[in-house]
Formats: C-alpha cells, sequence, structure tokens
C-alpha cells in the first residue's frame, strides 16, 4: 500500500511540474504594438496592420481575449493536448504580431558552375543544371530578393508561410555531398563527403 501511495504521490508531482512548464510560453500576454490590431471572434484570431492582415484558427482548449493592449490566452480545456495547444496558440498570435511589424526572412544560397537565380517579375526563374530553366512562381504575402544571382532572400510576414517557401526553393535542388553544389540555407552547414581521388589517397 506504502509503494502505490508512493508512485501516486510521484506521479502526481510529474503531472504538476509538466503542467507548469508546458503552460510557461501560454501564460504570458502578448503586447500589441502601435499599428496593430488584433479581434478575436469564435472561430479564429485575426491580426492586421499595414503590411496586411493573417488568421489563426482557434485551438480547442484556448480561450483568447484582447485586454487593453494585450492578448491573453487562457486554458479552458484539461488534457494534455490542451496544454499543449495553450503553448501553440500563444506562439501563432505572437509569431503573428511580429510579422506584421517586421517581415521574417529566410535566406538561400545557391552554389554550382552555372547555377544562377534572376527575377522575372515577382517570380524566380532559376538555371539548376537542368535542360530547361526552373520558374518559382510567387505567392500572395512573400516577396523575393535576389543578389549577384546566387542568393534569395525570402520575406513575408507568415512565419511558417516564408519556411515553406524556402524549403521548396531549397528542394528544387538540395545541395549535393561532394561539391556542394545547389540550394543551403545560409546558416546551414552542408557535410561533406571525400570524393574517390580523396579516397584512394588515403588507402595508398
Amino acid at each position: 500500500m506504502r509503494v502505490v501511495a508512493c508512485i501516486r504521490i510521484i506521479t502526481s508531482a510529474i503531472r504538476i511540474i509538466s503542467d507548469y512548464s508546458m503552460s510557461k510560453i501560454g501564460r504570458q500576454p502578448i503586447a500589441i504594438p502601435t499599428g496593430v490590431t488584433v479581434s478575436v471572434d469564435a472561430t479564429e484570431v485575426t491580426v492586421q496592420a499595414a503590411a496586411g492582415d493573417i488568421r489563426i484558427q482557434l485551438l480547442r482548449g484556448v480561450k483568447v481575449a484582447v485586454v487593453g493592449s494585450e492578448v491573453v490566452c487562457e486554458l479552458v480545456g484539461t488534457g494534455k493536448q490542451a496544454r499543449s495547444s495553450w503553448g501553440t496558440m500563444r506562439a501563432l498570435i505572437a509569431n503573428a504580431v511580429a510579422g506584421l511589424v517586421k517581415p521574417f526572412e529566410k535566406s538561400l544560397i545557391l552554389e554550382g558552375v552555372g547555377y544562377r537565380v534572376t527575377k522575372e517579375g515577382n517570380d524566380l526563374v532559376l538555371a539548376l543544371g537542368f535542360s530547361h530553366p526552373v520558374k518559382y512562381a510567387a505567392i500572395p504575402g512573400i516577396t523575393f530578393e535576389v543578389g549577384k544571382n546566387s542568393t534569395v532572400t525570402v520575406r513575408g510576414s507568415d512565419r511558417a508561410r516564408v519556411g515553406q517557401v524556402a524549403a521548396e526553393i531549397r528542394a528544387l535542388k538540395k545541395p549535393e555531398p561532394y561539391k556542394g553544389k545547389g540550394f543551403h540555407y545560409s546558416d546551414e552547414v552542408v557535410r561533406r563527403k571525400a570524393g574517390k581521388k580523396a579516397a584512394t589517397s588515403t588507402t595508398k
């Protein structure tokens, strides 16, 4: 009986610690800067500014309210999923507010002889060693900046969309492991493999 009681106490303590750690993000209010408005209805949160607007679907188990010049997320559901959604909801709203004040960006570098990237209107035209150029069409809310025909900076207010577009461009020509040809993120470290010549000279 004592063992069972101890197990229950330990389990309860672990649950309390887990609840606290998961709610550290969710409990923090989000300041609404000047020029940004936030509205909440039954199904979504809308963040608006001069740069545009972002709509975020409300997650189950979380209540969102605008109190003065802050957005407050409140946990109203129970269970692990509700607690996870609490922090996620707060992070999504915070990212939307931050992105409308200062756009998020992701930079890619294109390496390889004969590889280049140019802009055609708002779209990207990529020479990636194929028999034909590859065109990547611009999508609403995303802008491209090309530098020296070898770098692309993806900008936008929606953090998830910026990351998705950058990942799609990188996937058009992933960096190969021997010479590093292809797209890689500016902060990415590409692991290189030794070629056949290097391997042969090592074994001799």
